[in-house]
């Protein structure tokens, strides 16, 4: 898998993403409006899909790639098409 993505540019998101979480927490904690924690699950939600698209981009630029190039093409696509499958179940 390293060698599909960027992992550091993923680890940094990855992180960024942790921070909103533990601040969602922390506005439980200290009585925010609904409205306003809302926001930021939706937020934190769409960075997660983000990093998703990336690894779903970096799959299809190296994996799916390198096994039509050098595999079965057949066979590829469709654990593509199921890995698309389960990303599109996230959102």
């Amino acid at each position: 898998m390293r060698q599909c993505m960027d992992a550091g540019n993923l680890h940094r998101r990855l992180n960024k993403i942790m921070g909103q979480i533990k601040a969602i927490d922390k506005m439980v904690d200290e009585d925010i409006p609904c409205e306003d924690v809302l926001i930021q699950i939706n937020a934190a939600k769409s960075a997660l899909h983000k990093v998703g698209q990336v690894i779903l981009e970096g799959h299809l630029n190296h994996c799916v790639r390198e096994g039509i190039e050098h595999g079965d093409a057949d066979k590829t696509i469709a654990d593509f098409a199921k890995a698309v499958e389960h990303f599109s179940r996230m959102s």
